[in-house]
């Protein structure tokens, strides 16, 4: 059975048994949390010495796909299956997607996959690829394997390492590929956008080899706090509660990652681990590497603001534009407060299907 190992401070939660069920290889999950507190500092100032430790990659041309978009209030959006996925796919999201790339691999500690996969993969597809940037650095950590990134938005790079791909594609859609295809199945961050999870994970099931593993990796839609420096109604908890509200108007369910390892158990999955690591939203962390990571992910949150709430809050839920700037303006403002020590929570679960 798989099993992800925890240390103190940015490494992954372990949650007491009354938070985190622990559950057998038959298909319960088996849950790798710790919840000790981020250890706040004294100096929540901005974190700027922030070094690029990307990995380089190999490059070769791909030949172009689809590239129509449409605009709405200034921003850009997919133009294929239009209005299914509530973010834009502008360069000013694709910055902040990139961060967010940057931010999880620092708080995982460079780990790209937690499924044990082995060394010499051969088919690996990034559900929901969006820039393609895990897609790329898995390419080159794998060269075995050919990785497939599928993604409603055509924004992926026109040079890539020779392994990877990218198709424009709907992931609810029937997989374009032969049955038991896959070694690893990836998501990440669009768990919340998908309208019917449990049949995803069943054509997921069927498309893996025997002994394939599948992994989503998301997080949270609201923010926490273990210190009580987070005040009642906290406007960011507030907006978010109505982002979920509006995703609800449109069919989505943003909790659908905490309920996925039973999910994944219908299906037939075994080996089901769930890994949780603590985020925080801000630069006030003790610890230098979590603060930094916590400046990363103030970014993401604050550059996507406006972002989220457009579609979601404006169109899902009928506020005015003028009103929701407004109230947006409260939530950056909160948001950047540096004695509020609030953190998102990052789930990570994996699944075998069975030899």
């Amino acid at each position: 059975m798989a099993s992800t190992s925890s240390q103190p401070g940015p490494s992954p939660d372990h949650e007491t048994p009354a938070e985190g069920e622990r559950r057998n290889s038959a298909g319960r999950a088996v849950e790798t949390t710790h919840q000790e507190p981020i250890e706040a500092g004294d100096d929540a100032r901005s974190f700027s010495d922030f070094e690029d430790d990307a990995p380089s990659t190999g490059s070769t041309s791909i030949s172009s796909s689809i590239r129509g978009h449409v605009f709405d209030n200034g921003r850009r959006y997919h133009k294929f299956r239009q209005g299914k996925y509530a973010m834009p796919n502008d360069e000013q999201e694709q910055d902040r997607e990139d961060m967010k790339h940057a931010a999880v691999q620092r708080i995982c500690d460079g780990k790209l996959i937690f499924a044990p996969i082995g060394d010499n993969p051969q088919n690996i597809v990034d559900l929901g690829t969006g820039t393609g940037i895990w897609a790329i650095e898995v390419g080159d950590q794998f060269p075995s394997a050919t990785v497939t990134g599928l993604d409603l938005s055509p924004i992926q790079p026109a040079w890539v390492p020779p392994n990877v791909k990218f198709l424009v594609d709907d992931v609810e859609d029937e997989f374009l590929y032969p049955r038991d295809h896959f070694d690893l199945i990836h998501e990440r961050h669009t768990l919340s956008h998908l309208k019917d999870v449990p049949q995803l994970i069943r054509r997921c099931y069927d498309h893996l080899k025997p002994g394939g593993w599948i992994e989503f990796q998301d997080h949270e839609i609201t923010a926490y706090c273990d210190d009580g420096t987070m005040p009642p109604n906290f406007p960011v908890v507030t907006l978010f509660d109505f982002v979920q509200q509006g995703m609800a108007k449109f069919g989505f369910d943003c909790t659908s990652m905490l309920t996925v390892d039973d999910k994944l158990r219908q299906a037939g999955f075994t080996n089901i681990t769930r890994t949780v690591y603590k985020i925080p939203s801000g630069p006030w962390p003790r610890d230098r590497k979590m603060k930094m990571i916590g400046y990363f992910w103030r970014t993401v949150l604050y550059e996507g603001l406006a972002g989220i709430s457009a579609k979601t809050v404006g169109q899902g839920l009928g506020w005015a534009q003028d009103e929701l700037e407004v109230y947006l303006a409260g939530v950056r403002k909160a948001l950047m407060d540096p004695a509020v020590h609030s953190y998102w929570k990052l789930h990570i679960v994996t699944a075998q299907k069975p030899q």
